[in-house]
């Protein structure tokens, strides 16, 4: 099948991995923009937090695999104490 026929058949969003895959030669994962209210209170605990995870994790790792460490970490840390996750809404 030829690539033009073969792009009309794709869903946009894996067209654009499709894209991205030939000019880099990487491949990539699909991703998803999350929005949540924060208030101005809590934004230097949240900064902080992602600039430390990113200085351990390297600087050329993104924001969004930042938190995704942080929220690891504290998933462990949560199993590691026993806590019932469902209790918060986690489970």
């Amino acid at each position: 099948m030829c690539n033009l026929h073969r792009a009309t058949e794709l869903p946009k969003e894996e067209f654009k991995r499709e894209v991205e895959k030939h000019l880099t030669g990487q491949e990539t994962e699909p991703w998803e923009i999350l929005y949540f209210k924060v208030y101005k209170s809590q934004l230097p605990v949240i900064e902080q937090a992602l600039e430390t995870a990113g200085l351990m994790l390297g600087d050329e790792k993104s924001r969004g695999y930042c938190l995704e460490m942080i929220c690891a970490d504290f998933l462990v840390g949560a199993n590691l104490e026993g806590s019932d996750t469902k209790s918060c809404g986690l489970g």
